[in-house]
């Protein structure tokens, strides 16, 4: 098979091991995967894309690094091992029948450290299939001593720094792990936020209803409460007060409030139809039932305000038409009553902003799926631009965002509000299985992220950055400005403990911030003794701080140094586009901090999601296909080119069979191609000697004019990370272009032209390495078998020669393929009986005409009329006057690009013309045969044509 053969010769060579040199260096990094499970084809996009780009780069003389390591910090693992130990059966399934993991090896998962080696070692294996050009002298794992000795390092750092404190803070937790759970820790709900939301107190006798709201500001619009009365309800001891709210509510409630007792269960029928009292107005509220209204969110039980929430106005409304509920709850006389009071206004929205949005979006019931795109869209449009209406006491005036807040305080301050956290989202599923919920930690150490000093020192770091796609630096911008504490410690998991706090595991992504810099020394660190590597070590290695503390000896230093001081900064970041929120904000924060401004990173790409079929591809549902699996069934040359082909870095791609096959038929027409060539030729190719013709055939002019094109418009493209584009220009529209010749030229193709020769291979071995960093297998292969010197892999990017790239020549093609089309057109038309056709070429003057149209820019005809009669073009203004007319008709659909020789053109290819249209041609530059005067409607690249 040829991929092990070149990846053993790579290999071999050592060609994809970087050291300093005197080259420009490219140090190009992605997030380095978390190997719980197997590689499947996301992953496969994922690593491919850095992999092309660093390909390109080293072609064009950069010494480029791109390393890998593996990220196994916190508790997935331990989550997994225990699962498997009790023998939980859709873990079993998942990891045997999703996975692959032989039934012999299953057992052997109980042991978290196991996972770990098991699947990085497949990924390694998975990554050479591949054929990533990646420098695995440098791989790692997050828990290998030295790594952990650089981890304490950084971590102390901004300890000293005063951005890490203990403190109390809401945090994403798993009661069943008794831990902090982060992103890599969740089987669903990955990058879902925490919502503050406050707890307004509505009293009902000698209970407390608590509503749970984004909005305390709209309580003085409030109406009525819901109740959902098919959930269950328990009645809590809370804060000394006897609150009721949902069991679900409680699950979540208890990790946030002390000593949250259930009193009893309350059954939400007996309330439903009684009144509350508005803790803010005094008012008293009925209380309705809704079905809308969640068990798990907030406190399952919600103030009504129908004029600015839509979901409260539609459920008012409907509950008004439903005269079952009416009667069953009592609510005749107290319904009608209740119309929505208006709080804020916002321009374009109307005085009752719901209905408005309501009415819009056509939403018929409060289970309208559109429901919810109505409430995101009126509550981000209010706290933007809504203000609180002039009638509304002591707030009236103030813009929405500020009232809110102020209201909030003073509502909590006076005890008829307090505070819950809950996500945004549901549900967080941690990997352990157990549902997620929000814990206010007492003790935890958190990282400072909402320092305004640093989040300052951040932005800054962003400014400088180059951000792929551009439109996602206003998401970071609006992240680090967002970005709250985090909690960056664990109880549970593996990982490197807190230096000052060693019953305190670091985690995740905190200890995944800076390794881009230990990726720098890490050939050099694998070998060390840990306990060499202290703080004076690293101080010294990254900030160039001296110390008498420094273990290892001074040259050893120096070239550690040397090192990193050449790679450093990075260059280019890869990663995920739901981690711009995390991981990718933490890399800016932590760079800023630790690192002088030198060292900062230069640019990120950010990726978009894979697709399976149209449906979102999900390990643990089992919708995935692995990467080895596709490498097996299509080769690794096929999986990369589609990955490349289907969609840019940053937009979702599909994984479509279909398109898959498709793709491989394309490889397989390249690697024929170069057979081809060879065969047209009659005798060996050597691509590195090919014996160059002078060329005077337009079509082969036009062949090598649209293969620079194509490699100006690739190498534009790769330089953006824009693979798709890069793709399309260098494969299929060049394929296009080439059959297009082949065509053209297909009379020629047996008589071993030595023009034809030669122009097809020139686009040969400038197509193998255009081709290079996306299908390097194959193209190895056609470059070893066809001449070529040396690996493809570290042979010169085919530059573009901007003296080949005629538009003339464009144009004099395009004038055959117009002429040919036209008159076929003209031959159906008249019967097709035609055994001669005239063709009859535009007069000098109506060539210099166009030149003048085309000085003046635009279709004036006065203005054109008046520059050709000056310049004295023609004697005939009547005739030029109609020219410019069709002149301004045509000039907006056809480009001109100067005077091109049509008789030339035209004779050069009359034989395929003739051909084409089954008659023969006769060209005439002047009307002297002109038997239906049809030459004076020739033009300037659209000759006119008569048929005989």
């Amino acid at each position: 098979m040829i991929e092990k053969k070149w990846q053993k010769k790579w290999a071999d060579e050592k060609l994809f091991e970087s050291n300093p040199n005197n080259k420009e260096k490219l140090f190009i990094t992605v997030a380095f995967p978390y190997p719980s499970g197997a590689m499947h084809i996301g992953h496969g996009r994922t690593y491919t894309v850095p992999d092309v780009y660093a390909r390109f780069k080293r072609m064009e003389g950069y010494n480029v690094l791109f390393p890998m390591a593996w990220h196994v910090t916190g508790a997935p693992v331990i989550g997994i091992a225990d699962r498997i130990k009790r023998k939980d059966p859709w873990t079993l399934d998942l990891y045997e029948n999703v996975h692959r993991v032989p039934k012999d090896e299953l057992p052997k998962l109980e042991d978290p450290e196991y996972i770990v080696r098991y699947f990085s070692s497949e990924y390694n294996e998975v990554m050479h299939d591949m054929g990533y050009s990646i420098d695995w002298r440098r791989e790692f794992r997050t828990i290998d001593p030295t790594y952990k000795k650089f981890i304490e390092w950084q971590i102390t750092t901004l300890y000293e720094k005063g951005l890490i404190q203990r403190g109390e803070h809401p945090v994403k937790y798993c009661p069943n792990c008794d831990n902090p759970v982060g992103d890599h820790d969740l089987l669903e709900g990955e990058g879902v936020g925490v919502n503050e939301l406050t707890l307004l107190k509505f009293k009902i006798d000698d209970k407390i209803l608590v509503t749970a709201t984004l909005r305390p500001e709209t309580i003085v619009g409030a109406t009525n409460i819901w109740l959902n009365p098919d959930v269950e309800y328990v009645l809590v001891k809370a804060e000394n007060e006897n609150w009721v709210i949902t069991k679900e509510a409680h699950y979540n409630l208890q990790h946030q409030i002390k000593d949250l007792e259930i009193i009893s269960e309350i059954n939400p029928n007996d309330l439903i139809g009684k009144m509350a009292i508005n803790p803010f107005t005094g008012d008293e509220l009925p209380i309705f039932p809704a079905s809308f209204v969640s068990a798990s969110y907030g406190s399952g039980v919600v103030f009504s305000e129908p004029a600015d929430a839509p979901a409260d106005y539609i459920a008012l409304q409907d509950l008004k038409k439903n005269d079952e509920l009416i009667a069953k709850y009592n609510l005749e006389g107290i319904i009608e009553n209740v119309v929505p009071i208006p709080v804020c206004s916002v321009k374009g929205y109307g005085e009752i902003p719901a209905a408005g949005i309501i009415e819009r979006l056509g939403i018929t019931d409060q289970n309208d799926e559109k429901l919810h795109e109505a409430t995101n869209e009126l509550y981000k449009i209010q706290h933007s631009k809504g203000i609180i209406l002039d009638s509304i006491p002591g707030f009236g005036g103030k813009k929405v965002r500020f009232a809110r807040e102020e209201l909030k305080d003073e509502l909590i301050s006076k005890n008829m509000a307090t505070v819950m956290y809950d996500f945004a989202e549901r549900p967080v599923v941690c990997r352990c299985g157990n549902n997620c919920v929000v814990k206010i930690m007492d003790d935890q150490w958190f990282m400072k992220y909402s320092n305004p000093e640093w989040t300052e020192k951040t932005h800054k770091v962003l400014e400088r950055e180059t951000i792929i796609p551009p439109e996602v630096k206003n998401n970071f911008n609006y992240y680090i400005d967002w970005l709250d504490d985090w909690a960056c410690s664990r109880k549970v998991g593996l990982g490197t403990r807190l230096p000052w706090d060693n019953k305190w595991l670091i985690e995740p992504l905190t200890d995944s911030t800076i390794y881009m810099s230990y990726y720098s020394v890490a050939r050099f660190l694998k070998d060390m003794d840990p306990e060499d590597l202290n703080r004076a070590f690293f101080d010294k290695i990254y900030l160039n701080k001296d110390s008498d503390d420094i273990k290892v000896a001074p040259e050893v230093v120096k070239e550690i140094q040397d090192e990193f001081n050449y790679w450093y900064p990075l260059d280019w970041r890869l990663s995920a586009k739901d981690l711009v929120g995390n991981h990718l904000s933490f890399l800016m924060f932590h760079h800023s901090a630790i690192f002088p401004e030198d060292k900062w990173p230069k640019g990120t790409v950010v990726f978009g999601m894979g697709l399976l079929e149209g449906n979102k591809m999900s390990s643990s549902k089992g919708n995935v296909i692995l990467l080895k699996d596709a490498i097996e069934d299509y080769t690794a040359d096929v999986v990369r080119l589609f990955l490349m082909a289907s969609a840019e870095p940053w937009q979702d791609f599909d994984w479509r069979e279909k398109e898959v096959l498709g793709t491989k038929r394309r490889l397989e027409w390249f690697r024929e191609f170069a057979g081809k060539v060879e065969e047209i030729k009659g005798s060996p190719l050597d691509l590195s000697n090919i014996e160059e013709v002078e060329l005077t055939r337009t079509i082969d002019l036009w062949m090598l004019s649209q293969l620079n094109q194509h490699i100006k418009a690739s190498t534009e493209a790769l330089e953006v990370f824009q693979t798709r584009k890069a793709l399309q220009e260098s494969l299929f529209l060049l394929k296009k272009d080439i059959d297009h010749y082949l065509y053209r030229v297909n009379h020629l193709l047996d008589k071993q032209d030595p023009a034809v020769v030669y122009v097809l291979s020139t686009v040969l071995e400038s197509w193998i390495r255009l081709l290079a960093p996306f299908t390097p297998h194959t193209c190895e292969e056609l470059w070893s078998t066809y001449g070529g010197k040396g690996f493809v892999s570290t042979a010169e990017w085919p530059e573009a020669d901007e003296s080949l790239i005629s538009l003339e020549i464009e144009k004099s093609e395009e004038l055959v393929q117009n002429l040919i089309k036209d008159i076929n057109q003209i031959k159906k038309m008249v019967g097709d009986k035609a055994e001669k056709v005239h063709i009859y070429l535009a007069p000098n003057w109506k060539w210099d005409l166009y030149k003048i149209a085309d000085e003046v820019g635009k279709p004036d005809i006065g203005q054109i009329m008046g520059r050709a009669i000056g310049a004295n073009i023609y004697d005939n203004k009547k005739e030029i006057a109609a020219v410019a007319k069709k002149i301004g008709r045509e000039m907006t659909k056809t480009k001109y690009v100067g005077k091109i020789d049509e008789a030339q053109i035209i004779d050069d290819a009359i034989e395929y013309i003739s051909n084409e249209v089954s008659s023969q041609i006769i060209v005439h530059t002047d009307d002297s045969y002109d038997p239906q005067n049809k030459a004076k409607n020739a033009m300037p690249y659209k000759p006119a044509i008569l048929i005989e």
